[in-house]
């Protein structure tokens, strides 16, 4: 166990595709708790979390078995995104629909056919309350920090996809989400807006 300690995630992943299920158990104990909690920040109730995470690891296995992993960037980032399509899964499947209308300016607008069904009407209006605040504050970003989030966000890029369609490194996306984020949260404070959903 001392070697697979040592290997990278990248080797582990290889080591657990030709076969040996332990360098997937060091996977799992080195980025576990960090996907767990990425879920948990999102869905706000343990019990979910632990079954999208359990139903994310499930997906992990079965790509990880049928050879489709792509090795373009961090392990971890990879599962971050198949927790993230997950997530996604689990609420269209409870008829969550936010639909998005982009002009070409990528000035983002919520339509008029959002609908949240199975929720209380109170809760309703919060969230399209929350979801409107959300583009708003994004609407207020420089340009370049409102596409990356549009495009990280909206049509789930990866950042080397961002990097590819914006004619910049890997690196500059990062940054600019990362300045995106913070401005986000000034503004959020600036405005007291709280986002949260139902």
């Amino acid at each position: 166990m001392s070697t697979l300690k040592s290997m990278t995630d990248e080797s582990l992943v290889l080591a657990y595709i030709d076969g040996n299920n332990r360098a997937f158990d060091e996977l799992l104990s080195r980025n576990g708790d960090k996907v767990f909690t990425y879920i948990m920040c999102n869905v706000k109730n343990e019990d979910l979390a632990n079954d999208l995470f359990q139903e994310t690891f499930l997906k992990v296995v079965h790509k990880l078995q049928n050879r489709l992993y792509s090795s373009s960037g961090k392990f971890l980032y990879w599962v971050i995104r198949i927790a993230h399509n997950v997530m996604i899964d689990y609420f269209r499947a409870q008829h969550v629909k936010k639909v998005v209308d982009v002009s070409g300016d990528k000035d983002l607008r919520l339509s008029d056919r959002e609908t949240f069904v199975d929720i209380s009407r109170e809760a309703e209006l919060s969230n399209n309350q929350t979801l409107k605040d959300v583009v708003m504050l994004m609407n207020m970003l420089p340009a370049a920090q409102r596409e990356v989030v549009y495009m990280r966000f909206f049509q789930s890029l990866s950042f080397k996809e961002i990097a590819e369609e914006t004619h910049v490194s890997i690196n500059t996306s990062l940054g600019r989400m990362r300045y995106a984020l913070i401005n986000m949260r000034r503004l959020s404070r600036e405005y007291q807006v709280q986002l949260v959903l139902e």
